[in-house]
């Protein structure tokens, strides 16, 4: 089933204009920035045909879905935290500070949030946390659209810079041919170093 309106209909009948679906993505990866992504649908407007979580889609299906919600959305915005800020604050309060970010950017501003899985409290903004959310709501599905797409070409163009790490097809997840080229060469600029995997124990340990 595809995701649906329900709960953005319910915030308009509850008072509330502008609702922003709110999600992140690369989370669990072992290098680049977690990027968030926050999506204000123009509720008058028909959804982009095949809309739906963005792990259920095909590269080409995202790029096409990204292109249709850029176009139809009132606004759309994304914020990002690098790696060493990863390693600094730890991914939980890294993808918190990239919902803030990208819910900061948007013109107009929110005034109810629809957050995957999340309650912001950073936020002074009323808002739901909706585990699963990307599944079910139009507008987080989009928002993690928005999030994937631009990440995934932000990972492709540090390809051209780290080509040794494959990062143009796996974009910084724990692949096999990802954890093989760790052992080769070692960790970049881009990896996160808390990760288990990226830095051996002992180098890990003395860093610190």
């Amino acid at each position: 089933m595809a995701p649906g309106l329900k709960f953005e209909r319910q915030a308009v009948i509850d008072g509330y204009r502008f609702v922003a679906g709110v999600d992140e993505v690369g989370r669990g990866c072992l290098a680049g920035a977690v990027v968030a992504g926050a999506v204000i649908l123009d509720l008058q407007k028909p959804m982009p045909k095949g809309l739906n979580d963005s792990k259920q889609l095909t590269a080409g299906q995202r790029e096409t879905i990204a292109e249709k919600i850029r176009d139809r959305a009132v606004c759309y915005a994304v914020g990002e935290v690098d790696a060493d800020e990863i390693d600094r604050i730890n991914i939980l309060q890294a993808t918190k500070k990239a919902m803030r970010l990208a819910v900061e950017k948007l013109q107009p501003g929110a005034d109810f949030l629809l957050v995957d899985a999340l309650q912001l409290k950073e936020i002074l903004l009323p808002q739901r946390g909706i585990i699963k959310g990307d599944s079910i709501s139009a507008s987080i599905a989009a928002a993690s659209v928005i999030a994937k797409t631009y990440r995934d070409n932000l990972m492709r163009e540090m390809h051209d810079i780290y080509p040794q790490y494959g990062f143009d097809s796996h974009v910084g997840y724990g692949t096999r041919s990802h954890k093989d080229a760790l052992r080769e060469h070692g960790a970049c600029p881009l990896h996160r170093k808390t990760f288990h995997g990226v830095v051996p124990p002992t180098d890990l340990l003395f860093e610190l």
